[in-house]
C-alpha cells in the first residue's frame, strides 16, 4: 500500500493554492507600485498630492470559501476566479471629491491594465448611504511558466468617506440580520453629513486655489510693469559708449 500517496496529493494541493493566491498578492504589488510612483512625482513635480494614503488587503483562504458558499459556486479554483472578483483589494483615499475621478482617470490611462468595471456609489449612494467609487481592473501578472490576469478591486474614496465606511463597518461587524429602519435611516444621514463636509471642503479648496492664482498673475503684471519700466531708463550701451569717447576727447 502507498502511504506516501495522500501526504503528496496534499502537498500538490497546497502548492496549488499557495501560487493561486501568491498572483493576487504579486497583482497587489504591482498596482501598489503604480500607485507610490504616482505619490512620488506629485511630491517632487507638483505642488499638491491628492493621494492621502493607501491600505491593501488580501482575503483570508477562510474567508474565500464563506463567500464561495455564499455564492452556491462549485469549490474550484476556475470557479473562484471568476465569480470572487475581490479577493485582492487595494483602498486609497484622498483629499478631494474630484481627486477620486482625478485618480481615476490616471489608472484608465495605463495601457497595462484592464478596467473591467466601474461602480460609482458617489453619484449612486447605495441605500445605507455608503460611497466610494469601485474599480474592477485585470492586472498582468508574470509568473514563472507565464502570463495570468488577476482582478484587484480598487476603492477611491475621500478621507470623510473612509471614515463613515470604517465605523459603519465596526458597528455592524458580524450582524448578519436587516438593519433596523430607523438605524438606517440615521446611517444615511450620517453619510448626508459626511458628503456634506466634502462638498464645503472642496469648494473651499477651489475658492483659497483661485485665490492664489489671482495673486500669481498680479504678482507677474507688476514684474512685468517693472521691468518694463527699467528697460524705458536703461541707457543703451551704444550710447554710453558714445558719452565716453566725448569725455576722452576733451581731455
Amino acid at each position: 500500500m502507498n502511504t506516501n500517496y495522500p501526504m503528496e496529493q496534499f502537498k500538490m494541493f497546497k502548492n496549488t493554492i499557495t501560487r493561486f493566491l501568491m498572483a493576487y498578492k504579486f497583482a497587489l504589488d504591482e498596482m501598489e507600485t503604480k500607485i507610490e510612483i504616482l505619490k512620488e512625482e506629485f511630491h517632487l513635480l507638483h505642488d499638491y498630492n491628492p493621494i492621502e494614503h493607501t491600505k491593501s488587503r488580501l482575503k483570508s483562504p477562510e474567508s474565500i470559501m464563506n463567500k464561495v458558499m455564499r455564492k452556491g459556486c462549485d469549490l474550484s479554483l476556475d470557479n473562484i476566479r471568476n465569480n470572487i472578483k475581490d479577493i485582492a483589494g487595494l483602498r486609497i483615499t484622498c483629499s478631494f471629491i474630484s481627486d477620486i475621478y482625478r485618480i481615476s482617470d490616471m489608472l484608465h490611462q495605463h495601457h497595462d491594465l484592464r478596467i473591467v468595471e466601474v461602480k460609482d456609489y458617489i453619484k449612486d449612494p447605495k441605500p445605507n448611504g455608503y460611497q466610494s467609487l469601485h474599480l474592477l481592473i485585470e492586472v498582468p501578472v508574470y509568473m514563472s511558466n507565464g502570463l495570468e490576469r488577476i482582478f484587484v478591486e480598487v476603492q477611491i474614496r475621500t478621507i470623510a468617506m473612509d471614515f463613515w465606511a470604517s465605523l459603519e463597518h465596526k458597528i455592524f461587524y458580524k450582524y448578519n440580520e436587516a438593519v433596523p429602519l430607523h438605524l438606517l435611516q440615521e446611517l444615511k444621514s450620517a453619510a448626508e453629513s459626511a458628503n456634506a463636509l466634502d462638498r464645503q471642503m472642496e469648494r473651499l479648496h477651489r475658492e483659497i486655489s483661485e485665490i492664489k492664482e489671482a495673486h500669481a498673475e498680479a504678482e507677474n503684471e507688476q514684474l512685468k510693469r517693472i521691468m518694463i519700466s527699467n528697460q524705458q531708463f536703461q541707457i543703451p550701451a551704444a550710447l554710453l559708449e558714445l558719452i565716453g569717447d566725448v569725455g576722452d576727447e576733451k581731455k
